[in-house]
């Protein structure tokens, strides 16, 4: 009788969809874990870069607008 549940337990396939996805989050959280220098280097160049370019004395509001003549 309980061999024949674990067998029955060890051959349902509902929930495999939940284990995939959990398995590809465990992947995810890891490679985030192991390129976090990387990536927050990443952000920090983007929103410096980002913020240098907004501070910029060049650039007018007359830029960001589209222009009506031909």
């Amino acid at each position: 009788m309980i061999k024949q549940k674990l067998l029955q337990f060890w051959n349902e396939e509902d929930g495999i969809g939940t284990l995939e996805i959990l398995l590809i989050l465990a992947v995810i959280v890891i490679i985030a874990i192991a390129f976090r220098k990387w990536i927050l280097k990443w952000v920090k160049d983007l929103f410096s870069g980002a913020d240098a370019e907004l501070k910029s004395p060049t650039m007018n509001s007359n830029d960001l607008l589209p222009s009506n003549t031909p």
